[in-house]
């Protein structure tokens, strides 16, 4: 029988990336995404890579959409062994025009909604005695940068949910981890530019070679396939099986500093 991954913000990015990853190990895979499409990105994944699959375009703001999302896969598939928390949205602003909804919002998807997907999942990875789960932190939940208040936070915060929980779960043979990249060319990453090119009047190629690269040793954004190979290993690896409670970074030298 093969193993299912549940993926969060699965039908682009990062988790588009780990999806397509873990499909060609063969895994069931819960997609998760809020694109008009994200059916049909799920669907064409599943028909490339032969395997079954489950769509659900739960709002990871609303715990009770995130407990369906569950037991809708747990009904399907029987078990959920591995969980990847990677949905993740952002806003950037000073503090004092930073809207208080943006900071619900990127708190309440990031953090929150990792507790709420994790809770949902763990009773069973108990039960098996396996479980692995993967949260997509980021090097800004090792260090911070100016005007992301809320998406630091969250991050630092999902680093704190991690150890705990890896605490928790070595009894019952399930392993937590969080990776932590750099800035990786993905949409979230895309939609940041505008935001920044007006926050600190710069253009297109000043933001990405002076803010966002900035503190890369090497100047390159991180290739969501690389981080998805990364996610994978810890999942599915058995050299992986004593790695637990790690902040593990793919930044191109960034923390370095």
């Amino acid at each position: 029988m093969p193993k299912t991954v549940l993926i969060t913000g699965s039908t682009s990015g990062i988790g588009l990336a780990a999806a397509k990853s873990f499909a060609a190990k063969g895994y069931n895979i819960v997609f998760n995404g809020l694109e008009e499409n994200g059916a049909d990105i799920a669907a064409q994944v599943a028909k490339e890579f032969d395997i079954d699959y489950f769509f659900s375009p739960a709002n990871l703001l609303h715990p009770e959409a995130i407990r369906e999302m569950a037991d809708e896969a747990l009904t399907k598939f029987g078990s959920i062994e591995v969980a990847v928390n990677n949905a993740g949205i952002q806003y950037v602003a000073p503090l004092e025009d930073f809207p208080d909804d943006k900071w619900n919002d990127i708190i309440g998807v990031i953090l929150t909604g990792a507790y709420h997907v994790t809770k949902a999942v763990w009773p069973g990875m108990k039960a098996k005695k396996f479980g692995r789960v993967i949260n997509l932190a980021s090097a800004h939940g090792l260090v911070a940068s100016a005007y992301k208040s809320a998406y630091v936070s969250a991050k630092h915060g999902l680093i704190g949910f991690t150890k705990t929980l890896a605490l928790e779960g070595a009894a019952f043979g399930i392993t937590v981890n969080a990776v932590c990249p750099g800035y990786v060319h993905t949409p979230i990453i895309e939609r940041q530019i505008p935001d920044q090119m007006k926050t600190h009047q710069m253009t297109r190629e000043e933001v990405i070679d002076k803010i966002m690269l900035k503190e890369h040793a090497i100047k390159a954004f991180i290739p969501a396939d690389a981080v998805a190979e990364t996610i994978l290993f810890l999942a599915d690896s058995a050299a992986a099986a004593t790695i637990t409670g790690v902040a593990l970074p793919i930044d191109a030298g960034w923390t370095a500093h």
